[in-house]
């Protein structure tokens, strides 16, 4: 017990202390990387502060469920439909054949043994950890934070689907009738607050807002949780239960950023869930394997670029004319961390990866969330978000 307070404690203190650092000394990176940081630096491997047993796992597995359910809260149909979702379709189709394609090389050239995994793991996109940065520019309303927000669903969902259908313990067929198992109870999950809620049940909500009870708030995390269990009871990766249940509570929450439930729902994750879990994935990785070989970190960077990004630079030539906002797009697109910890973890535990290809993979997940966003935002430097047009609207709904 003494261990676990004293984990804790050091990820409370690194989780409140990394903020205030990067505002103080104007820190151009992004917090995720700083939070991987010290927890590789207070992990098993330095200091030793930081020891992972069962129940700091367990509130790890939580933060990650919050950091996927706020990106199902933040995407909108619209998003995903029209010729945006077109795009993001054919482009996370396109990243996959690609990754499919390198995976395959590097496996017959010996260098890994799990090629599904490695592939999966290139084609995520960090939608969940780079909407705080275009929340904060301003960017999430504009043209082109629609079109990262459906670029950045297909490479969340996708990942997720394939990592329960292919990389799971059950035959694909199987995989694949669990997944829609699934989907069907949480579609009637998805129907019953409409059915159920009357006129008394939503005055009881909106009070609760305002009173200790907090009714809102609580039956969103029986969401979550319930939503995380019955992924874990079909056999399929958790993160999908999570990013299910944020899509369903957008259909029933206030649109706007500022609601109240979405505010206290972000409270509780970025306030300690979801930096503990950063901080855990950075204490859990296998850091000395990279130091000993990083070529293997290096070769899955270049990968992630050339897999993710590379095809949206070509596809989004007609929506995104001008090649400097473009490029930046496709950096975005290619940055990639939760997906890449959530699948790397499944396989080491199955014992389907190896160790040092998993730390090389998060190592490269870190290495493009510090520097494609950086990079990006260096190409269109002095420019103002682009406000949406009555002919962008018109384009994102039809």
């Amino acid at each position: 017990m003494n261990e676990d307070f004293l984990a804790l404690l050091t990820i409370a203190t690194i989780a409140a202390f990394v903020p205030l650092l990067v505002g103080l000394f104007r820190i151009k990176v992004a917090e995720v990387v700083l939070l991987l940081g010290a927890g590789i630096l207070f992990g098993p491997e330095a200091i030793g502060w930081i020891q992972v047993d069962e129940s700091i796992e367990l509130l790890s597995e939580l933060g990650l469920g919050l950091l996927f359910f706020l990106a199902g809260l933040e995407l909108e149909a619209r998003m995903v439909r029209g010729i945006g979702g077109r795009l993001a379709a054919a482009g996370w189709l396109s990243s996959l054949v690609i990754a499919s394609a390198a995976a395959l090389l590097l496996t017959l050239g010996g260098a890994v043994q799990d090629t599904l995994g490695v592939a999966i793991a290139l084609t995520s996109t960090a939608l969940g950890t780079l909407l705080p940065i275009l929340r904060d520019k301003g960017e999430l309303g504009t043209p082109f934070g629609r079109l990262f927000m459906g670029a950045g669903a297909w490479g969340e969902l996708g990942p997720i689907i394939a990592i329960s259908v292919l990389l799971g313990t059950k035959s694909s067929f199987v995989a694949l009738l669990s997944l829609v198992g699934f989907g069907l109870v949480a579609l009637i999950l998805a129907t019953l607050p409409a059915r159920l809620a009357g006129d008394r049940v939503r005055a009881i909500l909106e009070r609760g807002h305002h009173t200790s009870s907090q009714t809102a708030l609580r039956f969103t995390m029986l969401l979550l949780i319930a939503l995380l269990a019955l992924a874990g009871t079909f056999g399929l990766d958790v993160v999908l239960g999570a990013f299910v249940a944020g899509i369903i509570v957008r259909r029933f929450a206030p649109p706007s950023e500022e609601s109240p439930l979405q505010m206290k729902v972000e409270a509780i994750g970025f306030g300690f869930l979801i930096p503990l879990f950063f901080v855990v994935s950075g204490a859990n990785l296998d850091i000395i394997s990279i130091i000993e070989n990083p070529g293997r970190l290096a070769v899955f960077f270049v990968l992630l670029l050339v897999a993710r990004g590379l095809p949206q630079f070509f596809l989004y030539r007609s929506v995104l004319p001008d090649p400097r906002e473009r490029a930046r797009f496709s950096l975005l697109v290619a940055t990639g961390l939760p997906i890449i910890v959530a699948v790397t973890a499944l396989e080491v535990e199955t014992g389907v990866m190896d160790p040092r290809n998993a730390a090389a993979l998060v190592g490269a997940g870190a290495l493009s969330v510090l520097v494609f966003p950086l990079v990006g935002n260096w190409l269109v430097r002095g420019r103002a978000a682009v406000e949406p047009t009555d002919h962008d609207r018109a384009e994102n709904t039809a």
